[in-house]
């Protein structure tokens, strides 16, 4: 397998044990990947008197990423001597423990620590199915997010988001019906500022110091782009003086 660097996506999930990361680093980089900005929304006028901007925005633009993720156990299993686990886990599991990673950025995490299953007991014990004692009946289902998720895609590019889509391919599987080829069609949707602040637990922090870092480095790369050919371009502009 190549050693060049490998993409990756990075959540922190409650467990049993407290917080778990859950890291998917990418078996194979993707080949293609669409990166798709929409126009930030229109601001609204808060004074009737005053003439509307507009050109006036709120927040900032939309961004997404979407790309297709390929895994197969056979490369996993030949790649054994240089990562046993792995290759373990491609005997035991086929691609399944890697599919089971990506599905489960998918489910909501409750914000008193419980998790999926500390949703689903609130829910179930709410709900008066008889599985619970009287005095837990008035529980209620405690508010939960999807996971907050770092896409690290070199070193440029460090990025908050929530998975916005998932579709998964099932293609070959061993004799035990385990998948042993899949791919993966993935849409990312990268975090605002203003979501960033409702983010719960310690991804919050993190979360935003990403977001403040990749932003950063886009705008040094921008500015990298004034080379003598826009000089020439700035030139021929009119000038307003």
């Amino acid at each position: 397998m190549s050693n060049s660097m490998r993409g990756a996506l990075v959540a922190f999930t409650p467990s049993f044990i407290g917080l778990m990361p859950n890291v998917i680093v990418f078996q194979f980089n993707p080949e293609t990947i669409t990166h798709t900005w929409t126009a930030a929304q229109a601001a609204d006028s808060t004074d009737k008197d005053a003439k509307p901007n507009p050109l006036a925005v709120k927040g900032v633009p939309g961004e997404s990423f979407a790309f297709t993720l390929a895994m197969d156990s056979n490369d996993s299993i030949a790649d054994g001597s240089s990562n046993p686990i792995a290759a373990g886990l491609a005997k035991l599991s086929g691609v399944y423990t890697r599919l089971a990673a990506l599905e489960m950025l998918q489910y909501p995490t409750g914000s008193s620590g419980g998790g999926l299953i500390g949703g689903v007991s609130a829910s179930i014990s709410s709900s008066g199915l008889g599985l619970s004692t009287a005095s837990s009946a008035s529980q209620t289902v405690p508010q939960s997010q999807v996971p907050t998720v770092l896409f690290i895609w070199g070193p440029q590019r460090i990025v908050p988001v929530r998975v916005t889509a998932l579709t998964i391919t099932e293609r070959i599987y061993d004799s035990m019906l385990n998948p042993s080829h899949a791919e993966a069609q993935i849409t990312l949707r990268v975090l605002t500022p203003d979501e960033i602040v409702s983010v719960d637990g310690p991804m919050q922090q993190l979360a935003n110091i990403a977001y403040v870092y990749t932003q950063g480095l886009r705008q040094v790369q921008a500015a990298a782009n004034l080379g003598d050919a826009a000089a020439q371009i700035i030139g021929m502009l009119p000038t307003p003086f």
